[in-house]
């Protein structure tokens, strides 16, 4: 089940919502357990065994560490268990089709016969509540969180259902307070009706208008120059709409369940940097990796050779992460270079000043990373990259204006118009009066209502498109 579709809208949701506010407060967890495994399950039953399984070892393992004391060589002993078994479930069902293939490339060049497994199914969202697992067993081993008595609550957090699928990242130390105490407000509740209207916008208005743009210029077998910078801008957008849109979705249905999720985008595409925009991009996933992956890797504290070293480890894992491809690798490698050159060229990650040429250059970087990270296979994707720098004009192929829509076009355009003036903002000198702000956001959810039933009109009317980062 996924959010851009009848059944969540008119069906699940008004459900869960209406038992969730019915139900005492102290038994509110159960109900958000029980919805978010009839979410989950709704794709797959089975595998929501894997599921409660994931979560049962993770609570005892936090329970063994907090017995053992931290800090404890008992407790690291506990901890390694704990992450071991994650990491190998996470392996498994995530890598080992990309292994088993990738081995029996070397085997068939060697002239050897090939390994035969059995094609493993990638359950949806493994790679979120394996991350926020780990976070957990590693912040009760840290000492910034007390292991949970109540394993319904830990329960709940994994399965909370806005988030379970494509994040944020959520961990147990931000949301363990909630647990035992949230507010319930009309206010709150339509603050998050309108984060959701809004993510539903983005989403279904906005990102699968754009996608056959995109689609249409990655699936030609020789697009012209044109073809593939018009395929480029419209992946750009269409990967930012659809992902910010399923945040805005999830931290809506938050609220509207009396939770405060962390934000997970600030106008990515206005950095003027790579190191900016990670600090931007999907926070909750760049930030876990800096506090589990970076820092414990010795982030700075090895030396200039030894910095390096990690940034490179550290997104070269964050692309793998993604992905059992490896385009995500070569992704991760990019992206892990440009941080390193910018850490040895002492380039300043929160400017403040805005420099059209440094912005430029990073929207430039960003936009030839995501080549990689759309493309099927590496070889296709410097195809497209001689595409984009072949310069043999600047007209669209004809097999690619056959699936073109002026409405895609227009679309596009309006997405990187509001890309423009959501993230200039805080950019120019000037700021707008306090009090035309303040009309502006209270008629916010007005000019929202009919702008989100023509969405889901649209969806109605449209084939299923499911988000893109369920994939990962």
């Amino acid at each position: 089940m996924v959010f851009s579709s009848n059944i969540f809208l008119f069906l699940f949701l008004p459900a869960f919502l209406g038992l969730y506010y019915l139900t005492p407060f102290r038994h509110r967890s159960l109900v958000i357990l029980l919805g978010s495994y009839a979410f989950y399950a709704w794709w797959r039953v089975d595998f929501l065994l894997l599921f409660v399984a994931i979560t049962f070892w993770n609570y005892l393992i936090g329970l063994g560490i907090h017995r053992a004391g931290i800090g404890t060589s008992r407790a690291r002993k506990w901890v390694g268990v704990g992450v071991a078994g994650d990491l190998a479930t996470l392996g498994y069902f995530k890598y080992a089709n990309f292994g088993v293939d990738s081995l029996n490339e070397i085997f068939l060049s060697l002239g050897y016969q090939p390994l035969e497994l059995a094609h493993i199914i990638l359950p949806i969202g493994i790679s979120f509540y394996i991350f926020q697992a780990i976070s957990y067993v590693v912040d009760v081993y840290r000492g910034d969180t007390e292991p949970t008595r109540r394993f319904v609550d830990f329960a709940a957090f994994i399965a909370l259902f806005p988030q379970l699928i494509a994040g944020p990242v959520l961990r147990y130390k931000d949301l363990a307070d909630q647990f035992t105490y949230r507010s319930h407000t009309l206010e709150k509740f339509g603050e998050g009706a309108t984060r959701f209207m809004q993510g539903f916008v983005k989403k279904v208005f906005i990102a699968d208008s754009i996608a056959p743009l995109a689609d249409g210029a990655f699936a030609l077998s020789d697009p012209s120059t044109a073809d593939a910078w018009l395929g480029i801008l419209a992946y750009t957008a269409q990967l930012y709409f659809d992902f910010s849109g399923y945040s805005d979705m999830a931290i809506g249905l938050g609220l509207m369940m009396g939770f405060r999720f962390p934000e997970n985008f600030n106008q990515p595409y206005i950095s003027q940097s790579i190191t900016e925009f990670w600090r931007r991009w999907h926070i909750s996933l760049s930030s876990w990796l800096r506090d589990y992956l970076y820092i414990p890797l010795g982030g700075n504290r090895k030396g200039v050779f030894g910095t390096y070293r990690n940034l490179v480890l550290t997104m070269l894992l964050g692309g793998l992460w993604h992905g059992a491809n490896w385009t995500f690798l070569l992704w991760g490698a990019w992206h892990g270079g440009v941080l390193a050159i910018e850490r040895a060229l002492g380039v300043d990650a929160s400017p403040q000043t805005f420099r059209v040429s440094r912005w430029a250059m990073t929207f430039l970087f960003v936009m030839l990373g995501w080549v990689t990270f759309r493309a099927a296979s590496i070889g296709d994707a410097f195809s497209f990259y001689g595409a984009m720098f072949s310069f043999d004009g600047f007209s669209l192929s004809a097999v690619y204006l056959q699936d073109i829509r002026g409405l895609n076009l227009a679309i596009l355009a309006l997405a990187y118009l509001v890309v423009l003036v959501m993230g200039l903002r805080e950019r120019l000198p000037w700021t707008l009066a306090p009090a035309f702000v303040g009309r502006m956001r209270a008629a916010l959810p007005t000019l929202l209502v009919p702008i989100f039933l023509l969405a889901v009109l649209k969806l109605s009317a449209e084939s299923f498109s499911p988000f893109l980062y369920f994939q990962f």
